[in-house]
């Protein structure tokens, strides 16, 4: 795929570079709505997980190393001076979406005061550590002004008083909508005077267009945020354990009991007759080779399934031993004895149906699993929560190839022919949520999904209770230390092959594609035109603060931490490891001792509640990769080989030649007269049919749960015409269109 050449593209910079696997933010670290008023679709993450989306093809784990300090500042192109006085007051309404996550300490974190890794005791109402040697670094005073909302609810709170604060975090839409209309600094007239902002939005297209609020000025009013960026963002996990009791070894399964397959719901994706080639990693991780899907010989394993059900009474161990079978003949023994490598190996190439097949034989072999009479196949990280919830209809776009499902703004994604297209007015979305609600006919999702029972993660995985969902690694891969018991593994598994349609073939490319991918985030910081108006000095420590967050040194401070966190050698140097290709810090013995203490082994939970790091700006993935457990560490390290192999393709933070590969940006540039038109489908809406909030509700899901609910939406065909029509999606796509399409001609004119 060619890129175009006018503005560099890399997006690699060391610190906000993708990594094997991150340590995202518990759920009940999440607000119940998450504020992001500006995206009504699927992008609701705020984990980080991601692998390593370089060239680095090994599993990343460099040992230490005694190094230069790679903390100190990289001195940027000369820029103009930014000066103010000694101590000036910053008044910062700043945070992430709660009391416990702001840059001072409140009681809930404090208590009667806590003494953390760096030896120093804080009481609440104090700076927290990241801060105060920012304080110290850049020669400012904060005051706090933060009232401990979300991002949106902040900003809404102070929008009419904004001459009480300095900096204010916010919805990117609502601060560039107040941004136009003369409420916040232009930060763009000051990019000379900010060498490191300006030389990241250089270096990174998508981003710098996501933050456009005036596409006639080139206006940018926000600092924007970043947990992590340029990575994969959600994986398929397993059991793998399972999967290689059922399928590795010689000779046939056998097993004192298993249960009947139910009848078939389900029919094949994958074609029935023919061959499909398609590129894997090497099982050692050196290179690509392809191996063959042979269906002439083998047939479609779905298929044989289902007339063998209408033939008669299927068991589980009838079932394993027909995909094991499968699996020998359509691969041509490429597998051997370690069948289970389709699907969990770094060669795997497993696809759709071949996970339905082997959802049919983990439902059906409970007995051999976990030595009961049920077990379930898919669940969510928790089956009651639709923040959750919404994962399900996220893994069907992976599973069946449809774009949109997991957008970085509401359901859109772009086109091979340029045009802004919405997933929930296509027909293909339905038909792959359909596919996902014969599995649960089958019985192969788990019942407390469907019913939306309290039921999560640790549960099924303590309890030797669920198979697989699709989430965030590092989190979820944690459980290996303290749900799963020796010998059990929960691990991130290959992104699956299907078939996607990026314009190269009318009859589509069978690869492997996720859109789980990272970019800007909806919330970020934004400078108050009231509260540094008439003042030089508060004006000039705002804008040096935001530019230092994107310097090298900043970077590594809102990430980790002050240098107390940080393990040194004794010339004061960091002591560093190979990440990513470049040299990174090594976390403190008591770091690491304090964050499983603390949080659980969450690296975000115990950096925004403890160091206030983490809250804004670039984030890193390294010190997040040291709280991996190992085995989050290997799944990932498979994807992240893939990725860096290019056998897992991706969207680009960037224009593509073929649009179809460039990421939607997060925000897009529409007026406030055309937003408040877009809030009034209220259909449409995060309050609406398509909420991705904890106590809201998502159609998409319950399409999947139950069905087709009726009231314009009892058939595939007529869900698009109530959509497109009645729920005014051909509106909302035009409004839309035409932010694009402003967009475009912006990036045009700047890049002549």
């Amino acid at each position: 795929m060619k890129k175009k050449k006018l503005l560099s593209l890399a997006l690699t910079l060391a610190m906000s570079a993708s990594m094997l696997a991150g340590c995202g933010a518990d759920a009940n670290d999440l607000p119940d709505d998450s504020g992001n008023t500006g995206n009504t679709g699927s992008n609701t993450g705020s984990e980080n997980t991601g692998s390593n989306t370089g060239s680095n093809t090994g599993s990343n784990t460099g040992s230490e190393n005694t190094g230069s300090n790679t903390g100190s500042e990289v001195t940027p192109e000369p820029a103009k001076e930014l000066v103010y006085a000694n101590g000036t007051v910053l008044r910062m309404a700043t945070g992430y979406n709660s009391a416990k996550t702001g840059l001072f300490f409140d009681a809930e974190v404090a208590g009667e005061g806590i003494t953390l890794a760096d030896g120093k005791t804080y009481q609440a109402g104090d700076l927290k550590p990241t801060w105060v040697e920012v304080q110290n670094l850049l020669n400012v005073a904060f005051e706090n002004k933060y009232q401990g909302n979300s991002a949106t609810k902040e900003f809404q709170y102070w929008q009419e008083q904004l001459d009480q604060v300095d900096i204010v975090s916010g919805n990117t839409t609502g601060l560039s909508e107040a941004g136009v209309a003369g409420q916040l600094i232009n930060l763009a007239d000051y990019l000379d005077y900010m060498p490191n902002f300006k030389a990241y939005l250089d270096d990174n297209t998508i981003v710098r267009l996501s933050i456009t609020g005036d596409t006639k000025t080139g206006a940018i009013y926000v600092a924007p945020y970043f947990d992590g960026v340029n990575d994969i963002e959600r994986m398929p996990l397993m059991r793998t354990d399972w999967v290689e009791k059922l399928l590795n070894g010689a000779g046939d399964f056998t097993a004192d009991a298993s249960n009947n397959l139910k009848a078939a719901v389900y029919n094949p994706y994958m074609p029935t007759s023919g061959k499909v080639e398609v590129d894997v990693v090497k099982a050692d991780g050196s290179a690509v080779e392809k191996v063959t899907k042979d269906y002439d010989a083998a047939g479609n394993i779905v298929k044989k399934m289902n007339d063998a059900l209408a033939a008669g009474t299927v068991t589980g161990v009838d079932a394993v031993n027909m995909l094991r079978d499968y699996i020998d003949t359509a691969y041509n023994g490429y597998y051997g004895e370690n069948r289970a490598n389709l699907f969990i190996g770094q060669n795997a190439a497993w696809d759709a149906d071949e996970l339905v097949a082997l959802l049919r034989c983990v439902v059906a072999n409970p007995q051999t699993l976990n030595g009961t009479d049920e077990v379930q196949g898919l669940f969510s990280r928790e089956d009651a929560n639709n923040q959750r919830r919404v994962d399900m209809f996220r893994f069907a776009g992976t599973l069946f190839g449809v774009r949109g499902l997991e957008s970085r703004q509401d359901y859109l994604y772009l086109g091979s022919d340029g045009k802004l297209h919405d997933a929930r007015q296509e027909e293909a979305t339905y038909e792959a949520l359909e596919r996902m609600n014969a599995l649960v006919q089958e019985g192969l999702v788990s019942t407390s999904f469907v019913n939306m029972e309290e039921v999560k993660t640790d549960t099924m995985l303590a309890n030797d209770a669920g198979f697989m969902h699709y989430d965030y690694n590092q989190t979820q891969t944690v459980y290996n230390a303290t749900k799963l018991q020796e010998g059990e593994k929960y691990m991130a598994v290959m992104v699956p092959v299907a078939r996607w349609y990026d314009g190269t073939d009318a009859n589509g490319v069978y690869m492997r594609f996720t859109e789980s991918w990272r970019s800007v985030k909806t919330d970020a910081w934004a400078i108050s035109k009231a509260g540094v108006e008439g003042n030089q000095d508060k004006l000039n420590a705002a804008l040096k603060l935001l530019d230092f967050a994107y310097s090298e040194r900043g970077q590594i401070l809102m990430s980790y931490g002050p240098d107390a966190f940080i393990k040194t050698n004794a010339d004061g140097s960091y002591v560093t490891f190979n990440f990513n290709g470049k040299q990174m810090p090594v976390i403190a013995d008591a770091t690491y001792a304090e964050l499983w203490d603390k949080a659980s082994g969450n690296y975000t939970n115990y950096a925004r509640q403890y160091l206030g790091s983490t809250l804004a700006f670039a984030k890193s993935q390294a010190f997040e990769y040291q709280c991996t457990h190992e085995v989050g560490k290997e799944g990932a390290g498979y994807i992240s080989t893939a990725i860096g192999l290019g056998t897992i393709k991706h969207p680009e933070l960037a224009v593509t030649d073929n649009a179809w590969y460039t990421s939607i940006p997060t925000v897009l540039p529409n007026t406030k007269a055309e937003n408040d038109l877009i809030a009034g489908y209220t259909e449409l809406s995060a309050s609406g049919k398509f909420s991705s909030a904890k106590g809201g509700v998502n159609m998409l899901v319950d399409i999947i749960a139950s069905g087709y609910a009726g009231d314009g939406t009892s058939s595939r065909a007529e869900t698009v015409n109530t959509l497109t029509n009645t729920w005014n999606g051909s509106a909302y796509l035009q409004l839309k269109q035409i932010a694009w399409d402003k967009l475009v001609a912006y990036y045009e004119s700047i890049t002549k």
